[in-house]
């Protein structure tokens, strides 16, 4: 199908589940740490602290975030401990991603505020995007389409499993 500005569209149609669905009431981190489904809830990791979880709609296969228990959207009101945790889940996961997905480098970083980008801006938490060699291509820029190579849920059980050990 060609539009007026004859440039092909592209679709995605999974991505209307997160553009047209029924927002959750309340903290999505906090609604999730709070539940007994790691597969479901994408949950690779708990710790005292914080957790790890993967990224339902991923800028990259393997996204992860590390997300603090204790809901927050101010960092300095985080206790050393929860700092220092926090630092060392972010490392753990891009060893992880290391051994399961190769990636060429990572985009890492937290985004504090709406102005900032956080999608999610009342709970921070930090994002680990895995980056290959020419993962940037035409289908973002011209066609608003990120292609993510495997299905979440058997990225989870590699991850899983990794995370484990």
């Amino acid at each position: 199908m060609k539009s007026d500005s004859k440039s092909e569209i592209l679709w995605a149609p999974w991505r209307m589940e997160y553009i047209l669905g029924e927002k959750e009431s309340g903290c999505i981190f906090c609604t999730r740490i709070n539940q007994d489904s790691d597969k479901e809830n994408l949950i690779l990791l708990r710790g005292g602290n914080n957790f790890v979880i993967m990224n339902k709609y991923p800028y990259n296969n393997g996204h992860l975030m590390v997300v603090p228990n204790r809901h927050t959207s101010e960092f300095d009101s985080l206790s050393d401990p929860e700092k220092l945790e926090m630092m060392n889940l972010v490392s753990k996961s891009m060893n992880v991603l290391k051994k399961t997905v190769n990636p060429d480098g990572f985009n890492v970083g937290m985004n504090i505020g709406k102005i900032a980008g956080a999608g999610i801006d009342d709970h921070l938490h930090f994002h680990i995007v895995p980056r290959w060699a020419a993962d940037t291509n035409f289908m973002p820029v011209v066609a608003q389409t990120k292609i993510i190579s495997e299905d979440l849920g058997e990225t989870w059980e590699r991850l899983k499993e990794v995370f484990l050990t």
